[in-house]
């Protein structure tokens, strides 16, 4: 693969222009296709399949058009002293409804006073329409939901408290705000420092951007012919700008150190791209391995955003092997700060060392790898005691909405005047014949389970084939005692003669999705983990390293999520965050977060650790190798942590509960995978093991050579008589 790789970046270094100009074009193309074929993209989170988006679709078929349309509640509250049943309120009420009625894509809108149907408390004080869509729910436009927005605000104008809540104005995460910017000027930074020149910070960034800019506007155009969810451009970006900066780090520091070694520029491109392009071919593979083995959670819109991101990740990769050695041809010693550029075209081949033997992290290196038990003890504690929280997260799919939104003033007007359980509801659909006599009978049964707080009268169809309750529990919908009473109400139905019964809701599917996600978490993990396992044994050559390595990332993915259920559930620091309420997580996190961030933790073990490998079969002892290694890794792995660190973190602030704890344990996983997994635990390890951990069993060896170290480039450079003889000894 080293060779390979090498002629590639050759290629690409004598081809530059070409090669910047296909990529320009590509970028272009996409931007023309992202304006032309661009569609709406959905923040639907059902499973087909399920109990509760069979009832779905089935209530659509029984209850004709907007049946099973997404749903707002416009929450009325009369002024203070008086209720919504003087005459002048009646009438003003009654000519909001018929506003609502008539905004765009809006099919119907209830009276809280029609004596049929009534949706207005004991006191008469506060009452609720409930507006229906003819689009699915996270299918209405913003144009629709703002449309509703304004009818809201001008009812105000009236004296009433007017507030709106519901799953049809739920927004769409957006990708490209001022803290997303913030974190791309820091990595900005990151790398003037570490280069020690801004304009190589500068084109570094720059091919990062072209890669993250045609993963996400293919993302874009694909969003014109199927249906997306609203996080995969978003998850695609954030993952795309993140490892397009670090992959490019990795080829331009290998390719500085060559040219100081003193070989010519297109020698040092062919030798970094031979190099530490095979490094970046194998860790993006690990990511894109995590991603796309999302299909097996079975979960249509999860494969979609980790498939769009993985493909977001392979042109990352295809970015950093051929746009980076065509920049770095144009730029050719200039890559070098100015003080270091005469000494680099003085130098002869392998007259100077690379970089990295000396310094703070070599010195942490020694110190780490000489008290090597208790720096393993100490990594092992911090993080198992910040992974405490995880034994108590809470999953859920029904978002909290910020702090003092109209969705949030909404939902407290309704737990003040119905009960909690009011934001909750749950819906149960009976067909059959005489659905409604059915219904009727098992509606007392079902008032009487714990945590049922109303059951309202059976709404049958046309035709008396189907009915529909909906039972209001006491508890909040992101209460466990919610969860459980669906559980209950499945169990109670599962006896009823006569009629197909299904209970449904946002409730009913958050605990669909909850119950899909933690049956296929273990799948997921097994399969994810047991093709890492076999790449990393392919690159080392051992069996323990890559052991470490995963078991390291068990306790950065513990302390992670521990760290975010503090945070997001528990409150701790969140107005560090700019959090607006705490509760469960997000059903998604756990499982993206997995993913994600086992691809991200295996780029620093192969980062890292393959210099520690290439030093040791250069013959360098093993605990020389491991401090060699380290030397020279761990300044880029640093800068890379910290790149991606600032990258993830500018997604936090913006308030989106969908992305901002995903961000948030992405960050975090960031920082305590490359600074206590990797810069403590591994070398620690590794120290503790010596040479047993580059061993591979006899019956292994017949295991294909992928040459991560670029050994196969010295053997081509190196003349037949000077060759070390195979089997030499390492020690």
């Amino acid at each position: 693969m080293a060779v390979l790789l090498s002629r590639l970046g050759a290629f690409s270094h004598r081809h530059r222009l070409s090669v910047v100009a296909v990529w320009l074009v590509l970028l272009v193309g996409g931007s023309v296709g992202a304006l032309t074929f661009a569609g709406e993209t959905s923040s639907s989170f059902a499973i087909p399949g399920q109990e509760s988006t069979i009832a779905l679709d089935r209530i659509g078929a029984e209850f004709g058009p907007g049946g099973d349309g997404a749903t707002a509640r416009v929450v009325v509250q009369a002024p203070d002293g008086q209720t919504l049943t003087t005459p002048e309120n009646v009438v003003a009420l009654g000519e909001l409804v018929a506003g609502l009625g008539q905004l765009p894509g809006v099919t119907s809108a209830t009276n809280p006073l029609d004596p049929a149907a009534p949706s207005v408390n004991a006191q008469q004080t506060t009452a609720y329409s409930t507006v229906t869509y003819d689009a699915a729910p996270g299918e209405v436009t913003p144009a629709q939901q703002e449309a509703l927005l304004d009818a809201v605000a001008d009812a105000r104008a009236g004296g009433f408290t007017v507030e709106a809540a519901g799953e049809a104005i739920q927004e769409a995460p957006h990708v490209g705000g001022p803290s997303e910017a913030i974190g791309v000027v820091v990595a900005l930074l990151v790398l003037a420092v570490t280069y020690g020149a801004l304009a190589v910070a500068g084109l570094n960034l720059l091919t990062a951007l072209v890669g993250v800019g045609i993963g996400v506007l293919g993302v874009t155009v694909a969003t014109g012919f199927i249906e997306l969810s609203s996080t995969t451009p978003t998850l695609a970006a954030m993952l795309g700008l993140a490892v397009g900066i670090d992959y490019a780090l990795f080829i331009i520091t290998r390719y500085r150190q060559e040219v100081r070694s003193g070989s010519d520029v297109g020698t040092a491109i062919a030798t970094a791209a031979g190099t530490a392009g095979s490094a970046v071919v194998t860790a993006g593979l690990t990511v894109v391995i995590a991603l796309a083995g999302l299909f097996v959670v079975g979960i249509p819109f999860l494969t979609q955003m980790g498939v769009a991101a993985a493909l977001t990740i392979v042109v990352a990769v295809l970015v950093a092997l051929t746009l980076v050695p065509a920049v770095l041809g144009f730029l050719g010693y200039r890559a070098l700060p100015r003080k270091h550029r005469a000494a680099a075209r003085e130098a002869t081949a392998g007259s100077a060392a690379p970089a990295g033997g000396r310094g703070f992290l070599a010195g942490w290196a020694t110190t780490v790898t000489r008290r090597r038990v208790p720096s393993l003890l100490l990594a092992v504690v911090a993080l198992g005691t910040i992974a405490l929280p995880f034994l108590a997260m809470q999953t859920t799919l029904v978002q909290t909405p910020p702090e003092n939104s109209t969705q949030a003033r909404a939902q407290e007007l309704l737990a003040d005047g119905f009960g909690a359980g009011f934001n909750g509801p749950i819906t149960i659909l009976l067909e059959g014949e005489g659905a409604s006599g059915a219904a009727g009978r098992v509606a007392a049964p079902i008032g009487r389970l714990d945590d049922v707080a109303l059951v309202t009268p059976p709404v049958p169809n046309a035709d008396d084939t189907a009915a529909l309750l909906t039972v209001i529990p006491r508890s909040g919908p992101t209460d466990p005692a919610t969860e459980q009473l669906v559980a209950d109400l499945r169990d109670r139905l599962a006896g009823v003669e006569g009629v197909d019964a299904y209970v449904t809701g946002q409730t009913a599917v958050s605990v669909d999705v909850a119950q899909s996600l933690d049956e296929a978490l273990p799948v997921y993990l097994a399969l994810v983990v047991g093709l890492a396992l076999v790449l990393l044994v392919l690159v080392f050559r051992s069996l323990l390293v890559p052991l470490v390595g995963v078991l390291g990332f068990l306790l950065t993915i513990g302390a992670s999520l521990g760290a975010t259920v503090a945070v997001f559930q528990w409150g701790w620091l969140a107005d560090v965050v700019n959090l607006d309420t705490t509760g469960p997580l997000i059903s998604l996190t756990p499982i993206l977060v997995i993913g994600i961030l086992f691809g991200l933790a295996m780029d620093y073990q192969i980062f890292l650790v393959s210099r520690m490998h290439e030093a040791h079969s250069h013959g360098t002892r093993p605990l020389d190798a491991i401090r060699t290694g380290f030397g020279q890794a761990a300044p880029v792995v640093v800068a890379a942590a910290l790149i991606m660190f600032s990258v993830f973190a500018g997604f936090v602030p913006a308030g989106e509960a969908t992305i901002k704890s995903i961000a948030f344990a992405l960050a975090a996983g960031i920082l305590f995978d490359a600074f206590a997994v990797r810069m403590v635990l591994v070398p620690a390890a590794l120290a503790l093991l010596g040479e047993r951990a580059w061993w591979l069993p006899g019956w292994l060896r017949w295991l294909p050579v992928l040459d991560v170290e670029g050994a196969a480039l010295e053997k081509a450079a190196t003349p037949a008589g000077d060759r070390e003889p195979v089997g030499a000894s390492r020690r």
